[in-house]
Protein backbone atom coordinates (compact mmCIF):
# COMPACT_ATOMS: atom_id res chain seq x y z
CA UNK A 1 0.00 0.00 0.00
CA UNK A 2 2.42 2.37 -0.83
CA UNK A 3 0.24 5.45 -2.11
CA UNK A 4 -2.33 6.15 0.19
CA UNK A 5 -5.85 6.98 -1.57
CA UNK A 6 -6.93 8.87 1.71
CA UNK A 7 -10.91 8.90 0.19
CA UNK A 8 -10.34 4.94 -0.36
CA UNK A 9 -9.41 4.48 3.03
CA UNK A 10 -11.69 7.21 4.62
CA UNK A 11 -15.00 5.17 2.77
CA UNK A 12 -14.28 1.80 4.50
CA UNK A 13 -13.92 3.28 8.13
CA UNK A 14 -17.52 2.40 9.75
CA UNK A 15 -19.58 5.07 10.69
CA UNK A 16 -19.43 4.05 14.50
CA UNK A 17 -15.70 5.39 14.29
CA UNK A 18 -16.58 8.59 12.36
CA UNK A 19 -19.60 9.64 13.97
CA UNK A 20 -17.49 9.55 17.48
CA UNK A 21 -16.42 12.67 18.90
CA UNK A 22 -13.03 11.54 19.38
CA UNK A 23 -12.89 11.18 15.41
CA UNK A 24 -12.83 15.15 15.47
CA UNK A 25 -9.80 15.28 17.42
CA UNK A 26 -7.46 15.88 14.48
CA UNK A 27 -5.04 13.72 15.45
CA UNK A 28 -6.59 10.44 15.82
CA UNK A 29 -7.48 10.01 11.95
CA UNK A 30 -4.07 10.06 11.26
CA UNK A 31 -2.89 8.02 13.97
CA UNK A 32 -6.17 5.27 12.75
CA UNK A 33 -4.53 5.45 9.30
CA UNK A 34 -1.08 5.19 10.18
CA UNK A 35 -2.08 2.23 12.15
CA UNK A 36 -4.02 0.51 8.69
CA UNK A 37 -0.24 1.25 6.73
CA UNK A 38 1.14 -0.33 8.76
CA UNK A 39 -0.02 -3.85 8.57
CA UNK A 40 0.76 -3.17 4.92
CA UNK A 41 4.59 -1.74 5.64
CA UNK A 42 5.54 -4.81 8.05
CA UNK A 43 5.06 -7.81 5.42
CA UNK A 44 8.12 -7.75 3.80
CA UNK A 45 9.62 -7.07 7.33
CA UNK A 46 8.27 -9.70 8.73
CA UNK A 47 10.09 -12.33 6.38
CA UNK A 48 13.70 -11.18 6.59
CA UNK A 49 15.12 -12.33 10.04
CA UNK A 50 16.57 -8.26 10.23
CA UNK A 51 13.32 -7.42 10.05
CA UNK A 52 11.43 -9.27 12.63
CA UNK A 53 11.75 -7.24 15.93
CA UNK A 54 11.80 -4.24 13.53
CA UNK A 55 7.96 -4.98 12.24
CA UNK A 56 7.07 -6.25 16.08
CA UNK A 57 8.52 -2.71 17.47
CA UNK A 58 6.43 -1.41 14.76
CA UNK A 59 3.72 -3.03 15.24
CA UNK A 60 3.45 -2.02 18.69
CA UNK A 61 4.19 1.53 18.97
CA UNK A 62 2.22 2.50 15.94
CA UNK A 63 -0.82 0.85 17.48
CA UNK A 64 0.01 2.34 21.03
CA UNK A 65 -0.63 5.71 19.29
CA UNK A 66 -4.01 4.94 19.07
CA UNK A 67 -4.63 3.33 22.06
CA UNK A 68 -3.58 5.87 24.28
CA UNK A 69 -5.68 8.86 22.47
CA UNK A 70 -8.61 6.64 22.81
CA UNK A 71 -7.91 6.12 26.36
CA UNK A 72 -6.82 9.65 27.36
CA UNK A 73 -10.43 10.76 25.28
CA UNK A 74 -12.06 8.49 27.28
CA UNK A 75 -11.32 10.45 30.19
CA UNK A 76 -12.39 13.58 29.42
CA UNK A 77 -10.45 17.17 29.19
CA UNK A 78 -8.15 17.70 31.80
CA UNK A 79 -4.82 15.91 33.51
CA UNK A 80 -5.53 12.44 32.67
CA UNK A 81 -6.51 13.26 29.01
CA UNK A 82 -2.78 15.25 29.07
CA UNK A 83 -0.98 12.33 30.11
CA UNK A 84 -2.17 9.44 27.78
CA UNK A 85 -1.23 12.10 25.05
CA UNK A 86 1.65 12.30 26.71
CA UNK A 87 1.94 8.45 26.37
CA UNK A 88 0.99 9.18 22.66
CA UNK A 89 3.63 10.97 22.00
CA UNK A 90 6.53 9.28 22.89
CA UNK A 91 4.60 6.29 20.95
CA UNK A 92 4.50 8.30 17.81
CA UNK A 93 8.13 9.42 18.13
CA UNK A 94 8.85 5.63 18.85
CA UNK A 95 7.04 4.69 15.65
CA UNK A 96 9.09 7.54 13.54
CA UNK A 97 12.21 5.70 14.76
CA UNK A 98 11.22 2.03 14.14
CA UNK A 99 10.49 3.30 10.75
CA UNK A 100 14.05 4.65 10.18
CA UNK A 101 15.26 1.54 11.28
CA UNK A 102 13.37 -0.53 8.82
CA UNK A 103 13.37 2.15 5.63
CA UNK A 104 15.59 -0.64 3.91
CA UNK A 105 12.33 -2.67 3.56
CA UNK A 106 10.28 0.45 2.45
CA UNK A 107 10.63 2.16 -1.27
CA UNK A 108 11.66 5.11 -1.15
CA UNK A 109 8.74 7.15 -1.73
CA UNK A 110 6.95 5.08 0.93
CA UNK A 111 9.66 5.26 3.87
CA UNK A 112 9.29 9.45 3.17
CA UNK A 113 5.67 9.03 3.47
CA UNK A 114 5.60 6.86 6.76
CA UNK A 115 8.26 8.83 8.63
CA UNK A 116 6.00 12.20 8.00
CA UNK A 117 3.27 10.73 9.16
CA UNK A 118 4.24 10.16 12.74
CA UNK A 119 5.53 14.10 12.39
CA UNK A 120 1.72 15.35 11.85
CA UNK A 121 0.50 12.97 14.63
CA UNK A 122 3.46 14.74 16.99
CA UNK A 123 2.64 18.43 16.39
CA UNK A 124 -0.92 17.70 17.03
CA UNK A 125 -0.23 15.76 20.25
CA UNK A 126 2.63 18.28 21.48
CA UNK A 127 -0.45 21.19 21.05
CA UNK A 128 -2.91 19.45 22.56
CA UNK A 129 -0.97 17.58 25.79
CA UNK A 130 -0.02 21.38 26.55
CA UNK A 131 -3.89 22.30 26.62
CA UNK A 132 -4.68 19.77 28.54
CA UNK A 133 -2.15 20.02 30.87
CA UNK A 134 -2.94 23.77 31.88
CA UNK A 135 -6.59 22.85 32.54
CA UNK A 136 -7.32 22.58 36.26
CA UNK A 137 -11.01 21.16 36.73
CA UNK A 138 -13.04 23.60 38.54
Amino acid sequence: MGTVDYEAWLAQVPESVRRDPLWNFQVYPKALLLSDLVWEDTDRMLKDARGREIARQLIRSVGSICANIEEGHGRGFGRDNAYFQRVALGSARESRGWYYRGRRFLEPGVFEHRVRMPDEVIGGLVLSSGKQRRYRKP
